[in-house]
């Protein structure tokens, strides 16, 4: 089985790579813009690629690592999305690791006289990608303190209490926000490969607070989970 997991940003990648083990078959790097994975890619269970901020950078970058990778005889069998994130209040707490049980595009929709419409409601599609069971079930198994819940994609960050009571009264099963995983979700679904989606919590989300950010802590988080991962990738057979 071979893994892909993508980020959003360099420093996220470099803090999973911290966690897959030097010279073991799961150690992998790339990025979007070097066209993938260096190395022999062929012995290795897990490979780490960054393709962008936001949705939409994160959907064409996953399918640009994906469609190399398949042109080149290694292809994936299956992608999760990783990084840091925000984390609601009293549903998760800063440095704990979210497991998305589904990912919601949680501003893709419409205004109306009576509130939000989802792309659902319009008849456009679906905002909800829910996470692969098999995928998700490794995660849990590896990281089993991680708390499971939905996954939040917004194009903007949420920056006040307003916003987030609004976000988490329409989804009250949200432990977290990014802005990447609806959109590499997009990417896997078309490419038929399951798809899961991994969080390390940076800050709560509510009132912008920069000061109250702990986003070393989250990284380091993220290279605790990638070494668990990583640890246990051979227990994964989708």
């Amino acid at each position: 089985m071979r893994i892909l997991i993508v980020t959003a940003v360099e420093a996220e990648a470099v803090a999973l790579r911290r966690g897959i083990a030097p010279g073991s078959s799961t150690a992998g790097s790339g990025t979007a813009a070097d066209g993938g994975t260096t190395g022999d890619a062929a012995d290795r269970a897990v490979d780490v690629a960054v393709v962008g901020v936001g949705s939409a950078a994160a959907a064409a970058g996953t399918s640009r690592q994906l469609a190399l990778a398949a042109s080149s005889g290694r292809p994936y069998d299956a992608v999760v999305s990783a990084g840091i994130g925000g984390g609601f209040p009293d549903r998760i707490a800063v440095g704990q690791t979210a497991v998305a049980t589904r990912s919601v595009a949680a501003d893709l929709g419409a205004e109306s006289p009576d509130g939000f419409l989802t792309i659902d409601e319009l008849g456009f599609g679906t905002a909800v990608a829910p996470a692969d069971d098999a995928l998700t079930g490794w995660l849990r198994a590896a990281l089993p303190d991680a708390v499971p819940g939905a996954v939040l994609t917004v194009n903007t960050v949420t920056g006040t209490a307003t916003t987030a009571g609004t976000l988490t009264g329409r989804y009250p099963d949200a432990v977290a926000e990014a802005m990447e995983g609806y959109g590499v979700a997009c990417a896997a679904g078309l490419a038929g490969l399951p798809f899961a989606e991994l969080r390390t919590i940076s800050n709560p989300v509510g009132p912008r607070d920069r000061a109250g950010w702990r986003i070393p802590s989250a990284l380091a988080a993220l290279t605790t989970a990638a070494s668990a991962l990583t640890s246990r990738s051979a227990d994964y057979r989708g």
